[in-house]
C-alpha cells in the first residue's frame, strides 16, 4: 500500500512553484532499457565508449549510428506510462513548474509535457557532426550515418556523449528552476550523473523542499525531506490525486 505523507500533500498543495527532475527510472518502467541495460544487450561485446563518444564515433560512425537506431526501434514501441501521464498534469496544478530530465526518448513531451528541459539531448533529433546544428531532414541515400546537406559531414544522434558538455542554455534554465522552486522532485534519478545530480543541492540550499522518489535509496536520500520508496508509475499519480483533493477541498472551505 502506497503510502504519502500528509505534511507532504499539505506542502504541494500550497506550492506555486515546482521543478521536477526525472532519470531513467521512470522510462524504465515503460521498457526503455537503461544505457547500462542496453549496451548489455546485443551490444554487449563493445566497450560503451565505442558507442557513446565523439572518438568513437569517429573511429566507426557507421557502428554507433546502428546502435542509435536500434535502440530508437526499441524507444519507439513503448508508451508514456502513468508517473509521465501525472507529471503533465501537474502542469495544471502549480502557477509555475518546471520539468527537466535526463532521458532522451521524449516520452514527457508524449505524455502532454509542454517546455521540457532535456538535459542530455533528444534520441530522436540529429544533428551534423562537423556544425553540431540540427537536421531535420537530408537526401535519401545509401550513407550510414547519412550526410548533412550543409556541408557532407556525419549526421550523429543529438545526445550528450561522455565527455560533451551539456546545452548551456538548458542547463541555465534547470539550475535557474532548482534555485527558484518551492518544492523540488527528483524522480528515478539515481543521484549520481553531475551536473544533474548537483540540481537537488542547489534547490536545497536555496530553502526548497526536497522530494525523492525511487525505488532504491541513492546519495540523495539524506538529505532530502522526504524520501519515498516505489515506482514512479503508481506513486505520481497517487501524489497528483492527493493534491488535487486537498486543493478542492481548500477552495470549497474558502466559499
Amino acid at each position: 500500500m502506497l503510502t504519502i505523507p500528509d505534511s507532504l500533500i499539505t506542502r504541494l498543495a500550497e506550492a506555486k512553484t515546482v521543478t521536477v527532475l526525472t532519470g531513467a527510472g521512470i522510462s524504465a518502467e515503460s521498457g526503455v532499457p537503461t544505457f547500462r541495460d542496453a549496451q548489455s544487450g546485443l551490444w554487449a561485446r563493445y566497450d560503451p565508449h565505442q558507442l557513446a563518444t565523439a572518438e568513437g564515433f569517429a573511429s566507426n560512425p557507421k557502428l554507433v549510428w546502428e546502435w542509435y537506431e536500434w535502440r530508437r526501434q526499441i524507444i519507439s514501441k513503448v508508451r508514456p506510462n502513468p508517473g509521465h501521464v501525472a507529471l503533465a498534469e501537474m502542469e495544471r496544478l502549480f502557477p509555475k513548474y518546471s520539468l527537466i530530465t535526463q532521458n532522451v526518448d521524449a516520452l514527457h513531451e508524449r505524455s502532454g509535457s509542454k517546455d521540457v528541459i532535456e538535459l542530455h539531448g533528444n534520441i530522436h533529433r540529429n544533428k551534423c557532426f562537423v556544425e553540431g546544428i540540427v537536421i531535420d531532414s537530408w537526401p535519401s541515400d545509401d550513407s550510414v550515418p547519412p550526410r548533412c546537406p550543409r556541408c557532407s559531414g556525419w549526421l550523429r544522434p543529438d545526445v550528450v556523449w561522455f565527455g560533451e558538455s551539456l546545452p548551456l542554455a538548458a542547463l541555465a534554465h534547470a539550475e535557474l528552476s532548482a534555485m527558484t522552486c518551492e518544492v523540488f522532485l527528483s524522480v528515478g534519478t539515481s543521484s549520481q550523473v553531475h551536473p544533474a545530480a548537483g540540481l537537488a543541492d542547489a534547490a536545497k540550499a536555496a530553502g526548497a523542499v526536497i522530494v525523492e522518489i525511487n525505488l532504491e535509496k541513492t546519495p540523495l536520500t539524506k538529505t532530502a525531506d522526504y524520501s519515498l520508496r516505489g515506482k514512479a508509475g503508481e506513486l505520481l499519480p497517487a501524489l497528483v490525486t492527493a493534491i488535487g483533493s486537498q486543493s478542492a477541498e481548500r477552495k470549497t472551505g474558502s466559499e
